[in-house]
């Protein structure tokens, strides 16, 4: 094994939260334990803090540092690192994108030109979603929030609704989600005595009290479970039932619940977040079809038959 493969595996050894003892670090690496002293120097001058004590029980670990050492990684490491860090340049966290960027630019500086090609292709295959204007996250606040769950330690702070309402909460907080381009608290609402999900990017001047949270079993399998069924609760279910005039057989059945009512003919029940979504559904069967239900669906419908009439050159049809 080579010098700096040795070393590395020793730093990975040592990441562990134990205490290692020279003779075990040795046999691990397959090495003297005069080698294993030697490279834990090595280790030091590099920057990273290797303490050792001495006794029965006694042996080597890292600890925290006061300044961020060199780090050494492996191929597949760097890679990682550096996509990720491609990404994090567009993240919806407020600096993190500058940061991410300057530490992307000292990154490839030093990565070898095959890895080097490996990220560039990575990054020309991927086009990341922008995030939107005005959701961005303070980074003081996400790291506050973090904190508060790490310590188990309830958390104040202001908020701001959809509704553009302010508001004080008091909260146990839970676990932080991140959700398509945002970050969401979940956590228990004190003062409304249930649990809530809050968009971390419409909290401001989080406070950690000193008090302990209490531990509450949430009412879901796990934090991102709760997150995704709290967000498409809010969002409106539209029932439709619909006449396709063509026979059961030949409709899918996942579209929802098919009813034969002769031959040519068959009732169509389904559901959907909104009318659009139901319309594009609809008219991509292939059949003629008549909306019973619901109005709002009726209305699109003849809305979207117009402008399609339109774009055609065709005259509008009367209302009927």
């Amino acid at each position: 094994m080579s010098t700096p493969s040795r070393l590395l595996s020793l730093l990975s050894l040592l990441q562990t939260p134990r205490e290692w003892p020279g003779s075990e670090l040795a046999r691990r690496l397959e090495v003297s334990p005069r080698t294993v002293r030697r490279d834990v120097e090595r280790l030091r001058e590099l920057g990273y803090p290797v303490v050792a004590t001495r006794g029965a029980e006694g042996g080597y670990r890292l600890v925290a540092g006061a300044a961020l050492p060199p780090l050494l990684l492996d191929d597949e490491e760097a890679v990682a690192i550096a996509v990720g860090l491609r990404g994090a340049a567009g993240h919806a966290v407020a600096g993190l994108g500058d940061a991410a960027v300057r530490a992307l630019t000292k990154l490839e500086q030093v990565l070898p030109s095959r890895l080097r090609y490996r990220v560039g292709t990575l990054n020309t295959a991927i086009d990341p979603l922008p995030h939107q204007v005005g959701d961005t996250v303070e980074v003081a606040v996400l790291t506050t929030v973090a904190g508060a769950i790490a310590n188990t330690e309830r958390l104040r702070f202001a908020y701001r609704s959809y509704q553009g309402e302010e508001s004080r909460r008091h909260v146990d907080p839970h676990r932080l989600v991140p959700f398509g381009r945002r970050w969401y608290l979940v956590a228990f609402d004190n003062d409304r005595n249930d649990w809530r999900v809050f968009r971390v990017d419409r909290m401001s001047e989080p406070l950690p009290t000193g008090a302990r949270a209490a531990g509450r079993e949430l009412p879901a399998e796990d934090a991102a479970s709760f997150v995704t069924d709290s967000l498409y609760s809010l969002a409106p279910t539209y029932s439709a039932v619909v006449t396709v005039f063509a026979p059961a057989e030949l409709l899918d059945a996942r579209l929802g619940e098919v009813e034969p009512i002769d031959e040519g003919r068959c009732l169509l029940r389904c559901h959907g977040d909104t009318v659009e979504w139901l319309a594009i559904g609809l008219t991509s069967l292939g059949h003629e079809f008549r909306v019973h239900e619901p109005v709002e669906l009726v209305d699109h419908l003849r809305g979207l038959g117009q402008r399609a009439l339109r774009a055609a050159g065709q005259p509008e049809a009367p209302p009927s």
